[in-house]
């Protein structure tokens, strides 16, 4: 093999690819067997099946108990608005974490006191074992789950006060700007830190993903003057969503 050449198995889903891409392999289209791909594409048993193993890894194609593998459909991405932290009074934590004008969504929480971990806690300037609270988001719109969420607040922070518990109390469900207000912290910056990975299995299994599938990452956290109050990780499949930023000029 030539320097740059690429082995036999990618060069065959390459061509696999552009088809599902093209339309000549549809949705809902049987992937051609084992011993077609070997026949059409002169190639031993070994690279017809890597060549498969790519494009079931790639979320392109599916295997079916019994039946075989097909071409998944492709969803059209939909956006997730991000707009900083300079919502309306009362915004939900759907509207926080959809800013969207509009977004109207669902969303289930479970709150629970937590030692912090040394990455939580280097982001919350607290030390590791650090009492927080940790809450578990799952967002849906429209009965898909669209989101996931896991926020952590110091309990240095808000421990005894109203807002201890962010889903319950007197500003239960209102964002974290309003409800930092209610104990006279304002909050006057947020950071987001965006990558990708595989998407974790119960997370795919919560999203709706097939294992391979990679998600979007939001690491985010909020400041009320140099001091973190609030940091999350918000979790969004890749392959039907993207990160749609709103950013005002000051």
């Amino acid at each position: 093999m030539t320097f740059g050449e690429q082995p036999a198995y990618l060069r065959v889903a390459s061509d696999l690819r552009q088809k599902i891409a093209d339309g000549s392999l549809p949705p809902h289209t049987r992937l051609p067997s084992q011993a077609r791909i070997r026949e059409e594409y002169g190639v031993s048993d070994t690279v017809a099946l890597e060549a498969r193993k790519v494009l079931m890894a790639e979320g392109l194609v599916e295997g079916r108990s019994g039946s075989g593998t097909y071409v998944r459909e492709r969803p059209v991405p939909r956006r997730v608005a991000r707009s900083g932290y300079r919502l309306a009074a009362g915004a939900t934590p759907f509207r926080q974490e959809q800013a969207e004008e509009g977004a109207r969504g669902t969303w289930e929480s479970r709150s629970e006191q937590d030692e912090a971990s040394t990455e939580i806690a280097l982001r919350l300037g607290i030390k590791e074992g650090d009492r927080v609270m940790r809450t578990r988001y799952v967002f849906r719109d429209a009965g898909e789950t669209m989101m996931l969420s896991t926020s952590f607040e110091p309990l240095s922070v808000t421990g005894r006060t109203p807002v201890m518990l962010p889903e319950e109390g007197p500003l239960g469900g209102c964002g974290v700007v309003e409800r930092m207000a209610a104990i006279d912290l304002v909050v006057d910056n947020v950071v987001e830190e965006v990558g990708a990975r595989p998407g974790l299995s119960e997370e795919l299994l919560t999203l709706g993903g097939v294992p391979g599938h990679a998600v979007l990452v939001i690491s985010r956290t909020y400041y009320a003057s140099g001091r973190p109050v609030e940091t999350a990780d918000i979790v969004v499949p890749a392959d039907r969503y993207r990160i749609a930023y709103h950013l005002p000029v000051k």
